[in-house]
Order: C-alpha cells, then sequence, then structure tokens
C-alpha cells in the first residue's frame, strides 16, 4: 500500500533481488566485480569475473556484448563508475548492482567466501 515511501532502484540499477530472479529464470547475465583482488578474495557472488575497476578499460574486450552486465563492487559506488565507462565504451545492456555486495549479503543472498 505504502511501496511509493521505498525507494526505488534508478532505471539504469538493479537490486540483489532481482539480479537473483533473473538468474533463476535462466537469463544470460554476466557478473562483473570491479573491487580489488583481496575483497573478491573475501566473499563475491558465485560466478561472477573480477576485473578491478583500475584494469577494466584495458580488458573491455573480455566482456561480451551480447549479455546483460552486471557491475558490482562493495557498496555500488565503483561500480557505478564501471557501468558509466561500459556504455561509453559501447555496451548497452549494462546495469549497477545498488548497494553492491553488501546489500546482497543483507538480502541473504550466497556468497563464495
Amino acid at each position: 500500500m505504502f511501496n511509493f515511501f521505498r525507494a526505488q532502484p534508478k532505471q539504469d540499477e538493479i537490486t540483489p533481488v532481482e539480479v537473483q530472479q533473473r538468474l533463476a529464470q535462466g537469463e544470460r547475465l554476466y557478473l562483473l566485480d570491479v573491487r580489488e583482488r583481496e575483497e573478491y578474495a573475501e566473499a563475491h557472488i558465485p560466478d561472477s569475473v573480477l576485473i578491478p575497476l583500475g584494469q577494466l578499460s584495458r580488458k573491455l574486450s573480455s566482456i561480451p556484448k551480447d549479455a546483460t552486465i552486471i557491475a558490482i563492487c562493495r557498496s555500488g559506488n565503483r561500480s557505478g563508475v564501471a557501468a558509466d565507462l561500459l556504455r561509453r565504451a559501447g555496451y548497452s545492456n549494462v546495469l549497477n548492482l545498488r548497494g553492491g555486495i553488501i546489500a546482497w549479503a543483507r538480502a541473504g543472498l550466497p556468497l563464495v567466501m
């Protein structure tokens, strides 16, 4: 009834639950984690690919253009930068994981530790 009070994701963002739903439906998602190696080693989303933000522009050729790319970081800031970089590089289907790995963990979704 009062859902209009709840903060809604921006158009270029996706919530952790929405990502999990899309994965469960078999949608082809490329989970791009742009954190540093140490952060990724602590905890990451299963099947995510690590490309630290500082290396992203040099590794664009390894990122598929035919999948929906979900950019992931700790809280959503660095991944927002990564998503913008990808869009400027010609990737059209890019979403930022709202709240990052912190929101993913808070939602109780699976992590590799």
